[in-house]
């Protein structure tokens, strides 16, 4: 696995691209990484909606759900699937919109300086042992790279939008996940 820094792409990733992005502030570093879950509709997994409302092009009249966020325009940087697919929707060194209002250390707009990554899942349903070992590796590879994020720098989307987030949610073992960050890659 390798991120390329002139594409800003992970080479063992597809590549869709969303518009869903714009540049970074000048001169800013990228020093926070955020786990987030999605599933569309909610709590069903498979099939290209994910896929469809990161690229703006779900349709709201095949889910009532739908209706509801067809017109939001947002995308993560990447979207680990129960199947371990990956997916990258924007180049790492972009500002993806996936973090909306939110602040972390006393810093807000933390878009402008983290990674996003998704993965398809729910507050309460257990993830993929597959999810856990590509999101480990991808997060090993993004702390070798991006050698500003610190590993106590890697958090929920709750955390930095408390009350109006809840993703990664209780089903995502923390612990789990921080243990195989101190594995040797």
């Amino acid at each position: 696995m390798h991120i390329e820094l002139q594409t800003g792409l992970l080479d063992e990733a597809r590549f869709v691209a969303s518009p869903n992005f714009d540049e970074r502030p000048a001169e800013q570093a990228v020093d926070l990484l955020v786990i987030h879950n999605i599933s569309l509709p909610p709590n069903e997994f498979s099939g290209s909606y994910i896929e469809q409302f990161f690229t703006n092009c779900l349709n709201p009249e095949e889910h009532v759900y739908f209706k509801d966020i067809c017109h939001l325009r947002v995308a993560a940087h990447l979207l680990i699937r129960r199947n371990g697919e990956i997916i990258q929707f924007v180049p790492f060194h972009k500002r993806a919109w996936h973090a909306g209002e939110s602040c972390f250390k006393d810093r807000p707009r933390c878009n402008d300086f983290s990674i996003g990554i998704e993965l398809e899942g729910a507050d309460d349903i257990p993830f993929k042992d597959v999810q856990y070992e590509k999101l480990i590796e991808i997060s090993q590879h993004l702390l070798q790279t991006y050698t500003k994020i610190k590993p106590q720098d890697i958090v929920g989307h709750s955390d930095i939008a408390p009350g109006r987030k809840t993703d990664p949610g209780p089903a995502f073992d923390w612990n789990r996940y921080r243990t195989g960050l101190t594995r040797i890659s």
